[in-house]
């Protein structure tokens, strides 16, 4: 439902390529706004600097000074405030910040590619993708013995316009231009049985869920380094109405977001917040909280439970590990997803750059759901081809590319 007064957003560009920039967004409040807000960001590419967020339940104002990461990065400014826009409610319903705002989610549909294969393909077409305001839903990608490739992307379109036919044929003509023109197949049409088929289906093994979503994967050194310099400390005497959480923890891609999504999917709401500039690697975050009644957080046990769910989706929003698949190796990547369906935004953009830097071809990918006890994930499947540089039977090698890929989604 977006928002009549284009003054509710306001961009404020640097003078220079690479110079910090400011997004204002003045507007009524709803249920996990914070969230959508900093999703879309994230889809941009944006690395948030610092933030304010502050609301009286019905109107909120908002401050983000951010710089693109890297600062190389082309950013579409209009388009990036019409998408914030249209997180906005419209001030007609002010009123009602209770209700929940619904709205028809955007049609999947399917694009497909066949071609011939090459190091880096997968990734130059999610960055065209990217480009165009896409988000890829699902993916499946199949290399034929003769050297060619079918990828099936079921996306979303950003820009709401893909049923368009010059939208369509404009998509098709970027993705010919990076592919080259000759034998190349682009088509795209709804969404049918291809993609309902892989909703809500997993197929990891118990093995291999044991071996993404154990508590081994987290148990390593440098994870537990991280989680001791992680701190959340909870006051309840500095304000009458409001819980203040005190949060210290490492700088990465997505934290806002990740703090955000968190305190949404707890039905948290945030009455204010200030995010603080990167010191040293570090960042530093006051919350004022409430409960949806609108008391604070007294109950000790629920104190505890919420900072260890914050700790855990700041300090391990990804898991990152490679196993075997028969006789190849597999990359595995594994994100939360919130409660509305919606993924973590750029994983398959990052996983897929990560992999054509290191010179490591894909021979099949797919995205694919799986629910554990007590959540939904998203997880990424990469079979790879093996690499002279990154021997695959290797330990080394295997631990090398996992240090790579992880590196590159949480931005160090």
């Amino acid at each position: 439902m977006g928002i009549f007064c284009d003054d509710a957003v306001l961009i404020q560009k640097g003078n220079k390529p690479g110079e910090p920039c400011s997004i204002t967004i003045n507007c009524p409040d709803k249920a996990g706004l914070g969230c959508d807000l900093c999703r879309i960001i994230l889809e941009f590419g944006l690395c948030i600097a610092r933030g304010d967020f502050s609301t009286d339940g019905r109107w909120c104002y908002i401050v983000f000074s951010f710089v693109p990461c890297p600062s190389s990065l082309k950013i579409d400014w209009e388009s990036l405030k019409n998408r914030l826009l249209s997180a906005c409610p419209s001030p007609l319903f002010s009123y009602c910040f209770n209700q929940q705002y619904g709205s028809s989610p955007s049609p999947v549909y399917m694009l497909k590619l066949f071609c011939l294969d090459r190091n880096g393909l997968l990734h130059d077409v999610t960055k065209v993708l990217s480009e165009l305001e896409f988000t890829i839903e699902r993916v499946k990608v199949m290399t034929t013995p003769d050297g060619r490739v079918l990828d099936l992307f079921f996306i979303t379109d950003g820009m709401e316009l893909l049923h368009t036919k010059k939208r369509q044929d404009d998509t098709c003509a970027r993705l010919l231009a990076v592919l080259g023109e000759f034998n190349v197949i682009c088509e795209i049409q709804l969404a049918g049985p291809e993609y309902r088929s892989q909703q809500g289906c997993s197929s990891l093994s118990p093995e291999i869920a044991e071996e993404l979503f154990g508590s081994e994967l987290l148990d390593n050194k440098s994870n537990m380094t991280k989680l001791e310099n992680g701190t959340i400390t909870v006051d309840n005497f500095l304000s009458p109405a409001h819980t203040l959480l005190q949060i210290q923890c490492l700088d990465q891609k997505g934290l806002f977001y990740d703090i955000m999504r968190t305190s949404k999917d707890c039905n948290i709401q945030i009455a204010y917040g200030r995010f603080n500039p990167s010191v040293k690697g570090y960042r530093n975050m006051d919350l004022f909280i409430q409960k949806t009644d609108g008391k604070k957080i007294i109950d000790p046990e629920y104190q505890a439970s919420l900072c260890s769910r914050l700790k855990e989706e700041m300090l391990h929003p990804l898991r990152v590990t490679i196993t075997n698949r028969g006789p190849d190796a597999e990359l595995l990547v594994a994100n939360p997803v919130e409660l509305s369906g919606k993924g973590r935004p750029r994983v398959f953009y990052d996983v897929t750059c990560t992999l054509k830097t290191l010179g490591i071809c894909i021979f099949s990918g797919e995205i694919v759901r799986h629910s554990t006890s007590n959540r939904e994930w998203e997880v990424y499947r990469f079979r790879l081809e093996e690499s002279v540089e990154f021997p695959l039977t290797s330990s080394r090698s295997r631990s090398q590319i996992v240090d790579r890929v992880k590196r590159t989604l949480m931005g160090w």
